[in-house]
């Protein structure tokens, strides 16, 4: 190294706080290889202040109609500038102060006077006009999204400082003041620098002007414990076609990229400061609303979840083995990214992908990486790199790659030829799948299969997890016995989801089960203690167990803190005051701090009201639900909740119109469409509710309080060889059910 820049980074040092953020361009002196790679590469054009150079849309009095409103895109004094509606759906310019994302499109932000950055909704295509781009779209072209909608671009759902900044820029401070309700958000740069995945570099920067023996010494070379993978060439087995990675490695980087290639919650800052994922986040798992049954990815889920169900995840394949990690480039061109570890003359060949060699479906990725498209014009890869299986998709509705691209075509006919061509296919690895499928359809068949998984160490983590997280609703004696060593399982995702399938335990059963992860060693873990355990009985305590039981508590609040800025946060507080640890007026307070915070936030409204109603305050309740409807008048859990509301103050008229109106509005709720044929039988219209109750099993045909119903209210109408038709399904269904049962001895079934 240069005399000089010895200096230099001395200076640094002396001036930097201990393990401080430098900037890349410190970066720079040393690594001048990988800072040009960074250079111009997605990460380093995250986020840019909006100039000449940056801003890629068209300016020049550009009109865009959207809904009725005609959105103008012009400059003036150097600055750009957007007039579209704002939060009143008034026509009002906005000055653009910041850049978001590069290719293949670019958003804007807009600044607001309670430092908040809201991203406009309608977008850059940035894609060459030959590929449909240079135009500019709105992002939900398919809605009508006003001022009036939770979507609206000057809404909670599309504010910077929380949905996007920690991953767009480096070293964030999101800076919000619960007291004034405004922001100053904060960051070492802009966009993601070295240190977003480096850590703070002030202390390298020490470790680089040691003398060499001292550098040795020093195990991550003043980095704070991160441990990224090094780029490994593995032999590739002749035999086979493909390499033996070697898992195991030591390395963090999967973590350190799950970061923000996942989908995740955010419980504390600084991520960059640790390499322990659990530490900041709360992994998704692969729950409906966000991946099919099978695993692959449906909702925006990113990278990580997909990852880490794979065989290369498990054989100890890495992000930078695929991906340069500087320039985010593929470590080569197309295929060839995929040759490093299998030999084209066995894979890249009609023989095995049975496509035209120069055509699209001879690409690896069209089969094992198959896309799906998101922003209108962004396709992503599934990362769970699987073999296509459209067996699946005849059996349970999965995706696959065939018929994504033979549109034309029915997974059937992909299965045919999967016959053909592969006589002898290898065993399909998404095991779970049926189990998933029967979970969200609400059969309690998936028990037994979904504690198989829980308890099988060789399916992936998150598998595992969500299995467990599926297993909840279906918890009995004969599979409860999972919980014990899923709470004790050496991987954190294992542990959250055990705590969070304690729900339906008493209080004093959780602490017994959970007392441990109150000392979990991850953050994500001890706050869910803290929030799952916190109705523990004290008077049973030792002192040190209180203790620990507070300080969990504690983590988990701060964990809500830390999202001060959002409904949700508020909603938490208030569940724990609800739990005893507060008082009634403390939670209401947090209810109304939900709604001063997000004023359609559609759970404040209904938790709030029905405190309220708990508290004898019906008129209040009623006027809350009322103006939650005005706001909100599609919110389905808000009409149920003004139908329980009237049914306590004995308006039934009113009650049945809410009720059936929420059951429309949310015909998947078996909860719903119960409640509904129940008021109406209260009312004495038993045909009413038996076709209500009828026309529910269609949706949900193994839902037990339908089919209990079903049964009840035929029998009290004296139809008993009705009663008996239902009741078989109740049996078949839930044959150790104790009231299915005890009606089956009435009924002379048993």
């Amino acid at each position: 190294m240069p005399r000089c820049w010895i200096w230099m980074l001395l200076a640094l040092v002396a001036t930097a706080g201990a393990n401080d953020f430098v900037g890349s361009t410190t970066c720079a002196s040393c690594h001048a290889e990988v800072y040009q790679a960074w250079r111009g590469s997605h990460h380093d054009l995250a986020m840019q202040h909006a100039d000449a150079a940056s801003v890629l849309g068209d300016f020049d009095d550009a009109d865009f109609t959207y809904g009725g409103t005609t959105t103008t895109f012009f400059r003036r004094d150097g600055g750009h500038f957007v007039r579209t509606d704002g939060p009143d759906g008034k026509l009002t310019e906005y000055p653009v102060a910041y850049t978001f994302g590069v290719s293949p499109l670019q958003q804007y932000l807009i600044p607001f006077p309670d430092g908040r950055l809201q991203a406009l909704s309608i977008a850059w295509d940035s894609r060459p006009a030959a590929d449909g781009g240079q135009r500019w779209f709105h992002l939900y072209p398919d809605e009508i999204v006003d001022h009036r909608d939770e979507l609206h671009w000057t809404g909670p759902q599309q504010n910077w400082n929380f949905m996007c900044a920690s991953c767009h820029s480096t070293n964030l401070d999101k800076g919000f003041d619960a007291d004034t309700g405004t922001f100053e958000t904060t960051w070492s740069e802009v966009n993601v620098g070295c240190e977003a995945c480096h850590g703070p570099g002030s202390e390298h920067l020490h470790w680089a002007t040691l003398d060499p023996g001292r550098r040795a010494e020093s195990e991550h070379k003043g980095f704070a414990g991160f441990q990224l993978d090094p780029v490994t060439a593995w032999p590739i087995d002749q035999d086979t076609g493909s390499a033996k990675p070697q898992p195991g490695g030591g390395g963090n980087q999967v973590e350190v990229c799950a970061d923000c290639h996942s989908r995740r919650a955010e419980i504390a800052p600084g991520h960059e400061r640790s390499t322990r994922l659990f530490d900041h986040f709360a992994p998704a798992l692969l729950t409906e609303d966000l991946y099919h049954a099978d695993g692959q990815i449906d909702d925006e889920v990113f990278e990580w979840g997909s990852f880490v169900q794979s065989r290369m995840h498990e054989a100890g394949v890495v992000c930078s083995n695929c991906h340069e990690p500087h320039s985010l480039e593929l470590r080569a061109p197309g295929d060839a990214v995929c040759a490093q570890c299998h030999l084209p003359q066995r894979f890249a060949t009609p023989t095995h992908h049975h496509h035209e060699q120069e055509g699209d479906g001879a690409r690896c990725v069209s089969c094992h990486m198959p896309e799906k498209t998101y922003m209108v014009v962004d396709p992503r890869h599934d990362h769970s790199l699987r073999i296509p299986r459209p067996d699946q998709s005849v059996a349970f509705g999965t995706p696959n790659a065939c018929s994504n691209c033979h549109d034309d075509r029915s997974s059937a006919w992909a299965v045919e030829h999967f016959a053909e061509w592969y006589p002898d296919p290898k065993p399909v690895r998404q095991t779970w799948t049926e189990a998933f499928a029967h979970a969200r359809a609400g059969n309690p068949a998936a028990e037994q299969p979904l504690a198989a998984i829980v308890n099988d160490t060789a399916v992936p983590a998150i598998v595992r997890a969500t299995a467990l997280s599926e297993l909840t609703p279906f918890l009995s004696a004969a599979s409860g016995n999972v919980l014990p060593s899923a709470l004790n399982d050496p991987n954190p995702l294992l542990r959250l989801a055990g705590l969070r399938a304690l729900s339906g335990f008493a209080p004093a059963q959780r602490h017994a089960l959970a007392a441990h992860l109150l000392e979990d060693p991850f953050l994500a873990v001890r706050a869910e203690a803290g929030r799952a355990l916190a109705a523990s009985p004290k008077e049973g305590l030792t002192d040190s167990e209180r203790e620990h039981l507070e300080r969990a508590i504690a983590d988990h609040v701060a964990t809500l803190e830390h999202h001060a800025d959002r409904a949700f946060a508020h909603v938490g507080r208030a569940a724990l005051y609800a739990t005893g640890l507060g008082t009634m007026q403390q939670a209401e307070d947090a209810y109304r701090q939900a709604l001063e915070r997000d004023p359609d936030f559609v759970p404040a409204y209904a938790n709030l009201a029905d405190l309220l109603r708990r508290t004898g305050r019906d008129s209040q309740a009623l006027a809350l639900l009322e103006s939650g409807l005005a706001r909100r008048p599609e919110a389905a859990a808000l009409h149920h909740s003004m139908g329980l509301l009237q049914v306590g103050r004995g308006d039934m008229t009113a009650a049945l119109a809410a009720l059936e109106r929420a059951a429309s509005l949310a015909p998947e709720s078996a909860r719903f469409a119960y409640v509904h044929a129940i008021a109406l039988n209260s009312t004495g219209d038993r045909m009413r509710a038996l076709q209500t109750l009828r026309d529910a099993a269609e949706w949900h045909p193994f839902d037990r309080d339908i089919l209990l119903a079903l049964v009840t209210l035929h029998v009290e109408a004296n139809e008993t060889d009705r009663a008996r038709e239902h009741l078989s399904r109740l049996l078949e269904v839930w044959p150790d059910d104790a009231q299915a049962r005890q009606l089956a001895r009435s009924l002379g079934r048993l």
